[in-house]
C-alpha cells in the first residue's frame, strides 16, 4: 500500500470480519484503490471475543486476493468521528443490498458458539 496515495478508511470492531464486511470492502476499494482497515482496540467481552491479532489474521485471509491494496491497523476505541469545516475528506455511507445489510456478526458469533 502506498501511504502517499488517496486511501479510503473502514473503521470497526470486525467481530468477526464477515461476508458483509467483504462486500463493503469491495465497494470502498472502488473509491481510491486502497483501503486502511482500522480495528478498534477494545476489552474482550462476549460481544468482542476476538483480539486484534485474530481479527487481523481473519481479515488478511478473507482479503488474500487484494494483497497490497489494504492495510489492517489497530486504533484506539474510536467512538466519535468529528470534523470542523472543509477538511479534505468525506464521511460517506455505503448502501449495500438488503441481504448483505442483514448479515449479523452477533448471529455469526452465536453460530460459532461464542
Amino acid at each position: 500500500m502506498d501511504y502517499s496515495k488517496p486511501t479510503a478508511q473502514m473503521l470497526g470492531r470486525w467481530q468477526p470480519f464477515h461476508d458483509g464486511h467483504l462486500a463493503l470492502f469491495k465497494e470502498i476499494l472502488k473509491k481510491t484503490g486502497q483501503v486502511c482497515i482500522m480495528v478498534r482496540d477494545q476489552v474482550t467481552t462476549k460481544d468482542n471475543p476476538f483480539v486484534f491479532d485474530e481479527i487481523k489474521q481473519r481479515i488478511e485471509e478473507k482479503l488474500k486476493d487484494y494483497t497490497g491494496q489494504f492495510e489492517v491497523i489497530k486504533v484506539p476505541n474510536i467512538t466519535n468521528i468529528c470534523y470542523g469545516r472543509g477538511v479534505g475528506y468525506k464521511i460517506e455511507e455505503i448502501i449495500l443490498p438488503k441481504e448483505i445489510q442483514e448479515i449479523s456478526a452477533t448471529n455469526i458469533r452465536k453460530e460459532m458458539g461464542l
